[in-house]
């Protein structure tokens, strides 16, 4: 089974920091890429950065030079780091992977940036 369980959110003030992590099991984790996408309050769900299995990575335009996106093999683990936070990055966030044919997501953690 599936499972993708996110951790870290909560209240930051702007220009402050938090860290995102994704606990991945039921599947290989090392050969699928993940993702972390976050849906604000009357929005649609965003893609905010991806990892390939390779390595490689994009990140949407609004976090570029601001959030990154890692992974540990070794512990099934993908994490965002979210530096300069602002207040437009209030949402939540929710971790994904495109397993045997369909997304999976987490139940998602708020992460609320004050001004």
């Amino acid at each position: 089974q599936v499972q993708l369980v996110e951790s870290g959110g909560g209240l930051v003030q702007a220009g402050g920091s938090l860290r995102l992590s994704c606990a991945a099991s039921g599947f290989r984790f090392n050969n699928y890429a993940m993702g972390w996408y976050r849906q604000a309050p009357g929005k649609q769900r965003e893609l905010v950065a991806r990892i390939e299995s390779g390595g490689s990575t994009i990140y949407a335009d609004s976090v570029k030079g601001r959030f990154a996106i890692s992974r540990d093999n070794a512990k099934n683990t993908v994490d965002l780091q979210m530096n300069s936070l602002q207040p437009m990055d209030t949402a939540v966030y929710y971790c994904n992977a495109f397993v045997w044919g369909s997304n999976r997501w987490g139940r998602g953690t708020q992460v609320t940036v004050s001004s």
